[in-house]
């Protein structure tokens, strides 16, 4: 292919594929593009043609296709405090948006989502011009802004919540995302497999892989703020992602997954109400090239898939090209290995079309085809046979293609979408005639093709894992060395032709740090052990760090599980980032007692570890540690203030139990990091965390038009005081998911405050 076809190749897809999938995992608020047409004549005769949309409906589909979409919320539902911010959103915005009026219009009230359980996601019509008008709707919208980036809100679109409801997950599963970014289900995903917050490390985990680097860091980005010790981010083509290998029971071993999501790029003409381009820029030529691609992704993921195990599939294009199509190819070459699952009855109050079982393909020009037959020698690079449906009508009817879901943009005012879900019953045939992980050449040729003509095509033939770059592991010249043994084993003369050589697979973006796990017997866990009273079931070996020399920064937790995968594939995948960050070094802690103060990202993953240095806090002292930048110890309750003096200077964690007699107090757990000065008591918590725990205790927290935090007290003394700022600064940057300076606390001198210092390294560890 030339240059020039190959640009114009990009700039037809341009309009869909992974930036829809952007737009709509993060659904805005209103639209403006008033000035932008939304017609595209081919895109309506090509809907009416293929008839997708029940007769009667099309002029109401078109309709809704033109209209701005709804902003909706989804509340983080395994954080013990998710029914917390629902009563909150009812009590104190829902209930006053019902009663207001703009400029002679009462505003509709957000709407709970009927199929997302718990009432747990919420939708609005609400846009930002109508947001401007009302101090009430900008208090709202503040609190959606604030309460996203602490990680108890996300924005979501709907449609784009149905793809983890559908997958049955449960805590002992592992997951992967197959093209995961930015992040929206793949949250929801870590939220399942949190369900139970009293078990701090899950048996499963979520690896989250997409093959753009650069977005990959919005992955983690959206991840950090769940604080999960069982989520990785890694960067590779999902169409030949490398099969990861795990220790198990004295062997290596192949990972396979039990659930996964095959999220897949699409053209996006299911994302036209808020991607305006798409009107523009739609034509059939999207979903053709992108059809190939979808059944590769596809394909490599029912490999990994552990037999008995779920893939949903999905796309936000109405296409059958990119739906149906590529379903029916994926059960066609499983020769009987999957499944259409039943999904019906899974999501009650969820309006949806069922799968068709025939469709015609157009071309650009409006030329059809309702067969492979029919496509002429020219086109037939272009079109392919796995674009059409089945000839065979009893082969169809076993697909059951009617089990696939539609989202009609009409019914319910979404998005279009499109999910299928797949059941693996058996191994892959191909995987059956290539039974292991390639290590060695195999000395008999029928060993290697297995005496099927139909394992030689390529969408057929397993992707093996390729050998990467390593870091912090070995180095090239072992893996040249290694490489070009395999060629010289490859080929021997013993007329056996064998497989050719892995690869060295090129890595781009960012080099990360590397992942260093500790020893039982590292010398940093001496102090911590001592200072924390850490349990006997402490899990040391779950500790790592992101450098091979010099002082250890910071220390952060994985689950056993996460451990096994780093452990066994440093060559096989370039991860991103993983772990949750449990303990910073304070420079001057060593006086104290301890060189790592807590870090408030890992509180609720460490604490259940912690038997000392534990102050049990009330509704009051914590208005008072949020509120006031270091209040002395004399400011805390008796109880509180008495638990305080027992304990010599340092990290502290300061705890919040719910009393159930008290309903009007805060009816969960909270438990925050803190420092205990000399006389004096600080709490160490990110600003926007903060905010949340005082409009849980009934503060109402707000920002004027200079973006300052302000309090207001509900029913408070001090009326209106202004929230302390320089706190603030220290925790944002302790957040901040690039480098990272150490935030240092050192006894004040006057009246022996704990008083916040940058280190003068800035080198912190990448992700």
């Amino acid at each position: 292919m030339g240059k020039r076809a190959r640009q114009r190749q990009k700039n037809q897809v341009a309009g869909g594929g992974r930036d829809n999938r952007d737009d709509r995992d993060n659904a805005g608020w209103g639209a403006g593009y008033a000035d932008i047409v939304k017609e595209n004549k081919l895109f309506e005769h090509y809907y009416q043609e293929l008839g997708l949309v029940p007769e009667g409906e099309f002029e109401q589909f078109m309709e809704a296709m033109r209209e701005p979409l709804p902003a909706t919320i989804r509340i983080t539902g395994y954080k013990s405090h998710a029914k917390e911010i629902l009563h909150c959103l009812k009590e104190k915005y829902f209930k006053d948006i019902q009663e207001l009026e703009i400029d002679g219009q009462m505003i509709e009230a957000p709407q709970s989502l009927k199929w997302y359980p718990d009432e747990q996601a919420w939708q609005t019509n609400m846009s930002r011009k109508i947001i401007r008008k009302s101090p009430l709707l900008e208090k709202f919208h503040q609190f959606l802004v604030s309460e996203t980036e602490s990680g108890n809100i996300s924005r979501q679109e709907a449609v784009s919540m149905i793809p983890p409801l559908l997958m049955k997950i449960e805590p002992h599963h592992k997951i992967l995302d197959m093209c995961a970014a930015p992040g929206s289900k793949t949250a929801q995903l870590i939220e399942m497999l949190h369900a139970d917050m009293e078990v701090p490390f899950p048996e499963g985990f979520v690896i989250a892989n997409d093959v753009d680097n650069k977005r990959c860091y919005l992955l983690v980005h959206q991840a950090k703020r769940l604080n999960s010790p069982c989520i990785m981010v890694i960067n590779h083509d999902a169409s030949c992602i490398p099969t990861l290998q795990i220790f198990s029971d004295g062997k290596k071993d192949a990972l396979f997954y039990d659930r996964i999501l095959c999220d897949v790029p699409c053209s996006g003409d299911g994302t036209m109400r808020k991607n305006i381009d798409v009107w523009k820029k739609w034509t059939t030529s999207n979903s053709l090239h992108l059809h190939g691609l979808q059944l590769r992704i596809a394909v490599r993921g029912v490999e990994q898939l552990a037999v008995g195990g779920r893939m949903v599939y999905s796309t936000c294009s109405l296409n059958p090209i990119e739906d149906e199509a590529v379903i029916a190819a994926l059960l066609e070459k499983s020769e009987g290995t999957l499944e259409l699952a039943d999904s019906s009855a899974e999501l009650p109050g969820l309006k949806w079309m069922p799968g068709v079982s025939s469709w015609k393909l157009m071309t650009k020009e409006g030329q059809w085809f309702s067969d492979w037959a029919e496509v002429p020698n020219n086109r037939r690079t272009q079109i392919r046979p796995t674009m059409f449906p089945p000839t065979d009508p009893e082969k169809l009817a076993s697909m059951h293609l009617e089990r696939c879901m539609r989202i009609l943009p009409h019914h319910q005012n979404t998005g279009g979408f499109f999910v299928a879900v797949l059941v693996k019953k058996a191994p892959m045939p191909w995987n059956k005639r290539f039974p292991k992980l390639r290590k060695e050449v195999s000395s008999s040729a029928a060993e290697q093709t297995g005496g099927s003509p139909a394992a030689s095509t390529p969408a057929e033939t397993p992707c093996f894992p390729e050998r990467v770059e390593v870091e912090g592991g070995g180095s090239e010249k072992e893996a040249s060395k290694e490489a070009s043994l395999a060629q010289e084993t490859a080929a021997k003369p013993n007329s056996v032709c064998g497989p050719p050589p892995m690869k060295r697979m090129k890595l781009f973006g960012y080099k990360e740090d590397p992942f260093v796990f500790l020893t039982e017997d590292d010398p940093v866990f001496t102090t911590i052990q001592s200072f924390y009273n850490l349990s006997p079931d402490f899990p040391k070996l779950n500790v790592l760090t992101r450098t091979h020399e010099g002082k250890k920064r910071h220390l952060y937790m994985v689950s056993k599980e996460l451990r096994n995968v780093l452990l066994n594939n440093s060559e096989r995948m370039k991860v991103i980032n993983t772990g949750v960050k449990v303990w910073c070094r304070n420079s001057d802690g060593e006086e104290f007692g301890c060189a790592f103060r807590l870090a408030q990202e890992g509180i609720y993953t460490l604490q259940p570890y912690i038997r000392s240095r534990i102050i049990g806090v009330s509704v009051e002292d914590i208005k008072v540690l949020l509120t006031q930048e270091n209040p002395f110890l004399s400011k805390l309750e008796e109880d509180a203030h008495s638990q305080a003096k027992k304990l010599v200077m340092g990290s502290i964690v300061l705890k919040y139990i719910p009393n159930p007699g008290k309903p009007e107090e805060p009816q969960c757990p909270i438990q925050l990091c803190g420092w205990r000065g000399k006389t004096s008591i600080r709490a160490f918590v990110p600003r926007n965390e903060r905010f949340h725990y005082l409009r849980m205790l009934g503060v109402e927290v707000f920002r004027d038009k200079q973006g300052q935090g302000r309090k207001e007290g509900d029913g408070e003394k001090g009326g209106k005081e202004e929230a302390e700022d320089e706190a603030e600064k220290v925790t944002e940057e302790e957040m901040e998911a690039g480098n990272e300076g150490d935030v240092d606390l050192k006894n004040g001198e006057e009246n022996g405050s704990s008083k916040p210092k940058a280190d003068s390294s800035n080198q912190g560890a990448s992700g």
